[in-house]
C-alpha cells in the first residue's frame, strides 16, 4: 500500500469518523439535510461519487488523479447528478407507494415507515426496482456522455462548460460496456438489491448508506468508462 492509499482511507475516515462520535455534528447534518436536502445532495456527491472516480481510476491505473483526468469537473458533473438523484428518490418512492395502493395493498406507507417485516421489504424492493429501471440507465447515460465530454476537453473547467457534442459521443461510446457491464449487469445484480436495503434503513441510517453507496456508483462507472474495449 503507497502513501497516496492512506491518504484516501484517511481521508474517508475524515469524512465519516465525526457522525460517529459527535451527536452534535451528527443531529445539525440531519436537521441541515431535512431543511436543504437539494443542497446536501450536490454536497454529498460533489464529494464521495468523485472520491469513487478517484478510486477507479486508483484502480485502472495506479492514481487517484492524473493531468486531463479532470477531477473538479467531474466533481461538478457530479454535484448535479446528485441532486437529480434526490428529487428521483423523492418521486419514485412516493411514485410506487402510490401505485402499490392502486395494486390494492393496504396502508403502504405506513408500512415502510414501520418495523421489518415482508411487505416492507416487498415495498422496499418494488421502489429499487422501479427506480433502477426507469432511472438509472438514463443517469449512467448522462453520466457516460458527460465523463467523456471532459475527457474531450482535457479536463478543463473551461471545457465543462463548452457544448457538449451529443452526436459524437453517442456515435463512439462503447455501448458493449455500456450494456453488457453497466447496464445488464450492476443494475440487477448490485443496485436494486443495495437500494432495497437502502429503502428498509431509518432515515438516519439512509444518509450514511447513501454516501457509501454514492462512493460505490462513483467507483463502477469510472471503472467501467476506462475499460477497455474488446
Amino acid at each position: 500500500m503507497k502513501k497516496q492509499d492512506f491518504i484516501f482511507i484517511i481521508l474517508l475516515f475524515a469524512l465519516f469518523t465525526p457522525f460517529f462520535f459527535s451527536e452534535k455534528l451528527y443531529f445539525f447534518y440531519r436537521g441541515f439535510n431535512d431543511d436543504h436536502g437539494l443542497v446536501t445532495a450536490f454536497i454529498k456527491f460533489f464529494f464521495l461519487a468523485t472520491l469513487g472516480e478517484s478510486l477507479g481510476l486508483r484502480i485502472r491505473e495506479g492514481v487517484y488523479n492524473k493531468k486531463g483526468f479532470g477531477l473538479l469537473p467531474r466533481a461538478v458533473v457530479w454535484g448535479f447528478l446528485g441532486i437529480s438523484i434526490k428529487i428521483a428518490f423523492v418521486v419514485f418512492s412516493s411514485g410506487t407507494i402510490s401505485f402499490l395502493e392502486y395494486l390494492g395493498m393496504d396502508s403502504p406507507e405506513e408500512i415502510i415507515e414501520g418495523g421489518l417485516n415482508g411487505k416492507k421489504v416487498l415495498i422496499a424492493f418494488s421502489i429499487s426496482t422501479i427506480l433502477n429501471l426507469f432511472y438509472a440507465p438514463v443517469l449512467m447515460t448522462v453520466h457516460k456522455i458527460t465523463d467523456a465530454h471532459i475527457t474531450m476537453n482535457h479536463g478543463t473547467m473551461r471545457g465543462l462548460f463548452l457544448p457538449i457534442r451529443f452526436t459524437s459521443i453517442l456515435k463512439n461510446m462503447d455501448w458493449d460496456v455500456h450494456w453488457n457491464f453497466v447496464l445488464k449487469k450492476t443494475i440487477p445484480l448490485f443496485w436494486i438489491p443495495a437500494q432495497t436495503i437502502t429503502f428498509l434503513l431509518p432515515e438516519e441510517w439512509q444518509i450514511l448508506f447513501a454516501a457509501i453507496l454514492g462512493i460505490v456508483l462513483g467507483a463502477i462507472l469510472a471503472f467501467a468508462s476506462l475499460k477497455p474495449s474488446n
